[in-house]
């Protein structure tokens, strides 16, 4: 499994505002081959950490690939600031259960 994290700040009051555009993206996200599942953590004001799991690194860079259209047309209207990729890479413990 691989994983890329990305630190995202968002305008808190566009934010608000976006459930649709939010709902949106994350199902064309989850639709992706080798998708395995998505952690958002809410940092306060806008501040986000996303850590997504995919099924190899090939998967992640084709989504990415893919995904560009849509992170332009529904994410970044929301941003302060460009989306800052952490880092990515193979996993190497994941002990995350789905209830």
């Amino acid at each position: 499994m691989y994983s890329v994290v990305r630190e995202n700040f968002y305008d808190s009051g566009k934010l608000s505002r976006a459930d649709k555009e939010m709902m949106e993206f994350q199902s064309i996200h989850a639709a992706q081959p080798g998708y395995r599942g998505n952690s958002v953590v809410d940092l306060g004001g806008g501040h986000m950490l996303i850590v997504t799991l995919w099924e190899s690194e090939s998967t992640a860079h084709a989504a990415g690939e893919a995904l560009e259209p849509d992170i332009q047309r529904l994410l970044v209207p929301l941003m302060t600031k460009p989306s800052h990729l952490v880092g990515a890479g193979h996993i190497v413990v994941n002990d995350v259960s789905r209830a």
